[in-house]
């Protein structure tokens, strides 16, 4: 005779069993959280839409033809049903540049980021892991960068090595790295005693199988918060380098350079800074906010 003491689950459609899962799982937990913050929606839905229009840039504005062609005959014209943004002080259509410009700032912020994140993140783990001496030449190492500030230290950079776009992610990458090493190094030395690392060791699993399989995994949650807002720092920073002219360099668009080359004009047409002005902003603020709620939604001791 079969037992009837253990109660059985039976999903009647794949939706119901879809259902189920979703509600069980912890991404979908985590998702609901985020959503339940509105800071972060709007930081993310400013974010996805800055997104898209850089990766439509080339749909909605040929670059040849509208970002980078000069036509005087069209030059600073105020906004209309045209042109949106006005034309810049060579006829180019700013929104056009604007939208470009996006491609450039969100390419190279995400490239120097995770040239920040691997170098620090590499440095930061092993002195977070190993301690003692190591920990201390490496964070002392890292605490004469931190003494520079940011954009001082990739102008050296780009001044040394020049402005091309692999030196300026490069220069960003390298100027944020002690950032992310202090961050790395403090997650590690939350987990790195926590029983499944003794576990892992008792087996003979070699350090750096068990920094990248155990350790690093467990810190994901502060490392992906930094990501987020690091990104708008590079972003500024690269907006900087470009408006001093150590960045990208005209005719390419760039919301630092479209900055710097309207500046001459900015008195009598305002609209030719406020624009790329507002991109820089927007990007920034979309970010922070998406970067808050992250935070947010990933610290347990939040959970409600």
């Amino acid at each position: 005779m079969e037992s009837s003491s253990a109660p059985k689950r039976n999903f009647t459609t794949k939706k119901e069993f879809y259902r189920q899962f979703r509600k069980q799982s912890i991404a979908y937990e985590l998702w609901l959280r985020f959503m339940k913050n509105p800071t972060a929606v709007l930081g993310l839905v400013l974010f996805v839409i800055i997104v898209l229009g850089a990766i439509l840039a080339q749909t909605l504005a040929d670059y040849d033809t509208v970002v980078i062609k000069i036509n005087i005959g069209n030059r600073l014209h105020g906004p209309s049903w045209d042109h949106w943004f006005g034309t810049d002080e060579l006829g180019r259509d700013i929104l056009a540049r604007i939208l470009h410009g996006a491609r450039v700032s969100l390419l190279i912020g995400i490239a120097a980021v995770g040239v920040s994140l691997f170098v620090g993140g590499a440095f930061g783990a092993v002195a977070g892991y190993y301690g003692g001496r190591l920990d201390s030449l490496i964070m002392r190492a890292m605490d004469v960068f931190l003494c520079l500030p940011d954009v001082l230290l990739a102008m050296a950079i780009v001044a040394a090595f020049g402005k091309t776009m692999v030196n300026l992610v490069i220069a960003i990458g390298l100027s944020f790295a002690p950032r992310f090493a202090r961050v790395v190094r403090s997650a590690v030395m939350g987990v790195r005693e926590n029983e499944y690392v003794e576990a892992a060791r008792s087996i003979g699993a070699r350090d750096l199988w068990i920094i990248r399989h155990h350790i690093l995994i467990n810190c994901m949650g502060p490392i992906i918060v930094q990501v987020t807002l690091y990104v708008a720092s590079a972003i500024l920073c690269i907006a900087a380098l470009s408006f001093l002219g150590l960045g990208i360099q005209a005719p390419v668009p760039e919301w630092g350079n479209m900055l710097a080359s309207g500046r001459t004009f900015m008195r009598d047409y305002p609209y030719i800074v406020i624009a790329p002005g507002l991109a820089i902003f927007f990007s920034i603020l979309a970010l922070n906010l998406l970067g808050d709620g992250l935070r947010d939604t990933l610290d347990p001791r939040l959970k409600q």
